[in-house]
């Protein structure tokens, strides 16, 4: 089997040799370890009003490598959405004075998104339990270490 290879979306992944029991333990382990996080930034996102994908929007924008805004098509392949999606997920943000749309100075068809002062204060609350349910977390979210390596 080694060196076969499939296609899968864009990617183009190797066939590997089939994984042990302590294999699939592992993988399970680490995926109820994210699943666990997801659940605990579904609730706590929801508690401050705002929905899961919202939250990643406002990631998303605070965290585009070196700068504070990002661009639709940006924010659309960092939350791997297609545009008119994000469009929505935005305009619904700005509606709760999270996000405001402004004007790039260089390209008159490309419009920033940054969050408002708003945005940034929920945006730091709910970065700052994410990162402390991290903590918690340990090893829960630790990469399986495979036995065949």
């Amino acid at each position: 089997m080694a060196g076969r290879r499939r296609e899968v979306g864009s990617e183009t992944l190797a066939i590997s040799e089939p994984l042990t029991k302590s294999d699939f333990e592992a993988l399970a382990r680490f995926r109820f370890g994210i699943r666990r996080y997801l659940r605990f930034s579904e609730d706590i996102v929801r508690t401050l009003g705002l929905t899961p994908q919202q939250y990643q929007l406002l990631l998303a924008i605070k965290g585009f490598p070196d700068r504070d805004w990002a661009l639709v098509h940006e924010l659309a392949d960092r939350l791997q959405l297609r545009h008119h999606s994000v469009v929505e997920l935005i305009n619904r943000a700005q509606a709760q004075d999270l996000v405001v749309r402004q004007p790039h100075p260089d390209d008159n068809r490309a419009v920033r998104v940054v969050l408002t002062p708003h945005g940034e204060q929920v945006l730091s609350r709910l970065a700052s339990l994410h990162r402390d349910q991290l903590k918690r977390m340990g090893d829960a979210l630790a990469l399986p270490i495979w036995h065949d390596e």
